[in-house]
């Protein structure tokens, strides 16, 4: 068989497209789910390693910590797999939800400590003489401040949650992967791994020069 043949066999990825399209749209919505509940949760972390009294600071920084740390597979195994001898146990979808969701937020609650650190120190003192409360301040004067400056990092880890999700695969969770897997073993071609591996870099390629695109942007604006 010639190279084309073997990876990109028209007949095998018009048959696989179906499934790569339902692989897609899986990893789409687990995609969405661990950035939305991971971006969320990280915000809320930040905001207790910052302002919440001491003993819960350590553990928002214990948190950060051991989950930047941990590979996104090595949770989504303990969630998986162990989980259940503590009489925990979750569906694919769920555990892989949650893995990316955890893993997620310890990397945004970064992101958001940085973004916040980073706004003047006066700006809560300005705020303080004007009588505005500390939440008030926080949501009016210091968050927009500092979303300026984290949505070009947050972005980035927007596009390697999306490439996490083939992880999923390894607990047969239907996702784009497992699908050209499947229709690998299937017509015993590589050509649906092919196709895959162009789906991701389709999707993701915009996101990362729309990442390129805002560091440019804000960096043009500290300039000026």
């Amino acid at each position: 068989m010639t190279l084309v043949e073997t990876f990109f066999n028209y007949d095998v990825l018009a048959a696989s497209f179906p499934a790569l399209m339902r692989g897609l749209l899986t990893t789409f919505l687990l995609g969405i789910a661990g950035i939305v509940f991971g971006v969320t949760a990280g915000l809320f972390i930040s905001l207790v390693r910052l302002y919440a009294p001491k003993p819960f600071r350590l553990l928002a920084v214990f948190y950060i910590d051991i989950f930047r740390a941990a590979p996104v597979l090595v949770v989504l195994i303990l969630i998986y797999y162990a989980l259940p001898f503590l009489g925990l146990r979750f569906s694919s979808w769920t555990s892989a939800a949650l893995a990316l969701s955890i893993v997620m937020a310890a990397y945004s609650a970064e992101v958001f400590r940085s973004g916040i650190q980073s706004v003047p120190a006066g700006q809560f003192e300005a705020a303080a003489a004007l009588g505005l409360p500390f939440i008030v301040t926080l949501r009016l004067v210091v968050l927009p401040q500092a979303m300026r400056i984290v949505i070009p990092p947050t972005t980035s880890n927007c596009v390697s949650m999306f490439k996490d999700t083939a992880l999923a695969s390894t607990v047969a969770l239907p996702e784009l992967l497992k699908e050209a897997t499947d229709a690998q073993a299937l017509h015993a071609n590589p050509s649906p791994l092919i196709g895959a591996a162009i789906i991701y870099i389709i999707c993701l390629w915009p996101m990362v020069r729309f990442v390129s695109l805002l560091e440019k942007r804000f960096q043009k604006e500290k300039v000026r």
